[in-house]
């Protein structure tokens, strides 16, 4: 069975209206976002791409557990909902890149502030 850190990767589903109604801080709109920009950059490093970023596996997936158990936490919301956000996430993210003129720099873009919290999170 595929992790569920993967599985967020390729899934190109939207959330549900439900799991949406909450708004998010900037933070948790943050840690939502760098979760599925991890995902979709550790699948692409596993299929060769991406190699001037450091290994996402690992790191990348803890950033995503830390960060799926804060947001449960703080908004009040099910494991479900917020799989449904970060499946929401992810499919915005392919898609932003996918209708981007250089997706490697969209690419880029998403990550480097991510890189920073992701350093500043001690993993």
């Amino acid at each position: 069975m595929k992790p569920l850190f993967t599985v967020l990767a390729m899934l190109s589903l939207a959330a549900p209206a439900a799991a949406q109604d909450v708004p998010l801080s900037l933070e948790q709109t943050l840690l939502l976002r760098c979760s599925a920009a991890f995902a979709l950059a550790a699948g692409e490093q596993q299929r060769g791409g991406a190699g001037q970023y450091p290994p996402l596996a690992q790191r990348g997936r803890e950033y995503f557990v830390r960060a799926s158990a804060r947001l449960i936490d703080e908004l009040q919301l099910t494991r479900e909902q917020i799989e449904a956000r970060l499946r929401g996430e992810v499919a915005t993210q392919q898609q932003a890149r996918a209708q981007a003129a250089n997706p490697e720099a969209y690419r880029d873009g998403l990550l480097q502030p991510c890189l920073i919290a992701l350093d500043a999170s001690g993993l």
